[in-house]
């Protein structure tokens, strides 16, 4: 298959300066993100893509190699592109955590000792009107990869170590040569780690994880509606070779209320009122998220009318305060009259004639 050219790939000049290289790929990165675009095998080919031409254009030594030789000019010194997904996050993890903020890892990258940061977790919780107006605490269980309890996240087994890669001497990287130019890349061998285990552990098969169930306490705040998000640093999967932990992403989700529905930090009711009440006014009582509010209806009042109590909404989730609660009233026309009020009804029509 031939590959497209690395500048048509990412839209840039031949001279097109670094910033706007990384410009155009972090573009078509946010496009692209497989996070964003799951399942669409277009999107993840074009990701790759233009991580691979990313990659050269963005190194000065690799930029002329290509330039001067093209693609085969790169095979010629060993490049082979990106692996998957996890090496084009290793490699550009800078560019990602300004983008998304998490994911799988994504945007801590990887050192040369191999230490790499945790996957971070997903979390959809589903909680009710009430708890989410005023804020609860609730906890989850959380299944998720732990270090091997048996050999303490090495992969290798209990009483030995990892031995230093005899590819690459502990680097991490190799280097290669082509003429007059050199050009490094992740060791095949231990792919990036510097390490290689002899005697993998028995427990993790030499993985140096185990999945494991945890459960996790969240306070979620007052005022947080659909969509909105928890981040529990640390509570993510355990990283590599000694990486940090990921974070946990809480998604709520905001079940509907069968009463209320808000708009933003208001909330909205309709009352039913009888032609009764609305005709000679009366003093009605209309529920409240916490209890009952008092309210007068005018004389004459009409379907639709609007009345607002002050301070009766969600509370704001960033600051002091909380918004109103909207009360439509709604007039209820009788439909099952007795011949009496019916009698009655027509002489006060024409009364009114």
């Amino acid at each position: 298959m031939t590959k497209r050219d690395y500048y048509e790939i990412l839209g840039v000049s031949k001279t097109a300066p670094a910033d706007e290289i990384k410009k155009c790929y972090r573009k078509i990165a946010m496009q692209c993100h497989p996070d964003k675009n799951p399942g669409n095998k277009v999107a993840e080919d074009r990701f790759k893509e233009a991580a691979e031409a990313y990659e050269v254009l963005c190194d000065p030594q690799k930029r002329e190699i290509y330039d001067h030789y093209g693609h085969a000019g790169l095979s010629n010194t060993g490049f082979q592109g990106f692996s998957g997904f996890d090496d084009i996050f290793s490699n550009f993890g800078d560019i990602f955590e300004d983008v998304f903020g998490f994911g799988q890892g994504r945007g801590r990258g990887r050192s040369r000792s191999g230490a790499r940061a945790g996957a971070d977790l997903r979390y959809d919780l589903r909680i009710s009107f009430l708890d989410a107006a005023f804020g609860t605490t609730t906890s989850v269980d959380l299944e998720k990869l732990n270090n091997c309890s048996v050999c303490k996240g090495t992969g290798a087994s209990p009483g030995t170590m990892p031995s230093t890669c005899p590819t690459c001497h502990g680097r991490g990287q190799v280097i290669q040569s082509s003429g007059l130019f050199t050009i490094s890349s992740t060791c095949p061998h231990c792919h990036g780690h510097g390490k290689f285990i002899d005697t993998p552990c028995a427990a993790c098969r030499g993985a140096g994880k185990e999945r494991t169930v945890k459960t996790v306490e969240l306070k979620i705040p007052a005022g947080v509606e659909t969509g909105s998000r928890l981040r529990l640093r640390g509570e993510g999967e355990t990283g590599d070779h000694g990486g940090p932990s990921g974070d946990l992403y809480v998604f709520l989700q905001v079940a509907e209320h069968e009463f209320f529905t808000r708009d933003g930090d208001d909330i909205f009711c309709r009352v039913p009122v009888s032609f009764v009440q609305a005709a000679l006014g009366a003093a009605i009582e209309v529920p409240t998220l916490s209890d009952t509010e008092k309210i007068k209806i005018p004389r004459g009042t009409q379907t639709g009318r609007v009345f607002r109590l002050k301070g009766k909404g969600i509370p704001h989730v960033r600051g002091y305060g909380r918004g109103d609660q909207i009360v439509e009233v709604v007039v209820k026309v009788p439909t099952d009259l007795t011949r009496k009020q019916e009698e009655l009804l027509r002489e006060f029509e024409k009364l009114r004639s």
